[in-house]
């Protein structure tokens, strides 16, 4: 069954009682059983529910995987993963990792005992270098947020297996419509289904995908003991965005590469960074993993805080807005937006410049999204 048959149909039958063609929402806390000892799958909705399992096993399907879990959000989904490791295990990360997720790893995750190690994941060798007796874990983003660097995944699972490491990838921006890493040896995916997957700015979501049994199993008593998971309503509206997840794909991948030439060539950019340029550092390995290269590109104005502050102010299509993933275009200035606390010398050291600018491309028409970008760029 090809992705597109899968992203409307996997996992998805018609309402039995009915036959609504879309599924029902099961808007319950618990169910009435028929006796005591007969199990019929559904007992109480913090551990299972009919609306989340139909959600759960599309997004299995979508990766090529077989076990899907559903969380409240986004970080609840990597907060779990984090439960499978124990005090002094060490893990691996990806040096340009989401601000939440390093918050949870530095802030949180590493009270209890875990340490982090954060290397730059273009060249695999610095993962291999950072191995330690107690390393248990190897943790990526690909492509990042915001810097929107790849790593060769073939080449990092060679690494872990080798290794005896678990291997997790946040696959948000690539989506599984352009990257599924579990076919690439991966063990664990993460998604945040708030940006491409439900793909309306319309709900806040997570979601676990994996073809381990053990890990799965690991994971559904996380998610059951802790609670975080979606809401019957969240997981309906994730579904009827997901049916649509190919064509917005196609569309987010058109409109990202037409936007990232534009910017390429103006005067008053320094440098573009979108894997689907030739300039891209990994832009071979990107094309080699990838079906097409989305719509997640960042770049750095001339003119550094100033610059980036004054096309903040000036845009008028593109929404000023910290989320992505969503059919409209959004923009970010990580200096004086997401990373303002951040110390100008750490960020810097990050490579979170003062001119750059986090674009999330939308489906609208390309030529108004660039004729905002060209006037907000004049006024630079």
């Amino acid at each position: 069954m090809k992705f597109e048959t899968k992203a409307v149909r996997e996992g998805i039958v018609p309402d039995p009682t009915t036959g609504s063609i879309v599924p029902p929402i099961y808007q319950t806390a618990t169910y009435v059983l028929e006796r005591v000892g007969k199990d019929k799958g559904f007992d109480y909705t913090r551990s299972s529910n009919p609306t989340r399992a139909t959600l759960e096993a599309n997004l299995a399907a979508l990766e090529g995987g077989t076990y899907g879990l559903s969380f409240a959000s986004g970080m609840s989904a990597v907060d779990a993963v984090l439960k499978l490791l124990a005090p002094g295990d060490h893990v691996i990360s990806v040096d340009d990792v989401y601000g939440g997720v390093s918050r949870l790893f530095d802030q949180i995750i590493s009270t209890y005992g875990v340490e982090f190690t954060y290397v730059d994941m273009t060249d695999t060798k610095n993962i291999e270098a950072a191995i330690r007796p107690n390393t248990k874990m190897i943790w990526l983003e690909t492509p990042t947020n915001p810097l929107v660097k790849i790593t060769d995944l073939a080449a990092v699972n060679e690494i872990a297996k080798a290794n005896n490491l678990l291997t997790a990838v946040d696959s948000t921006f690539a989506t599984p419509y352009l990257l599924r890493p579990l076919e690439l040896g991966i063990d664990i995916v993460v998604h945040s289904t708030t940006k491409y997957l439900s793909g309306h700015n319309q709900i806040i979501g997570g979601a676990v995908i994996t073809n381990n049994e053990e890990i799965h199993q690991k994971l559904k008593f996380v998610q059951k003991s802790i609670g975080a998971v979606s809401s019957p309503f969240d997981c309906w509206l994730t579904l009827l965005g997901i049916k649509t997840l190919a064509l917005r794909m196609e569309k987010h991948s058109d409109n990202g590469m037409a936007i990232a030439k534009f910017l390429d060539a103006h005067p008053k950019v320094e440098r573009v960074m979108y894997p689907g340029l030739p300039s891209h550092k990994l832009h071979e390995v990107a094309k080699r993993q990838m079906k097409r290269f989305g719509g997640m590109m960042s770049f750095e104005l001339k003119g550094g805080l100033a610059a980036g502050e004054k096309l903040m102010n000036s845009v008028k299509l593109c929404a000023l807005a910290e989320s992505l993933g969503a059919v409209e275009t959004m923009i970010t200035h990580p200096a004086s937006m997401t990373h303002a606390s951040v110390p100008v010398e750490t960020r810097r050291a990050r490579g979170l410049t003062d001119g750059l600018v986090r674009l999330s491309v939308g489906i609208e028409a390309v030529e108004d999204i660039i004729a905002d970008l060209e006037q907000a760029l004049a006024q630079v």
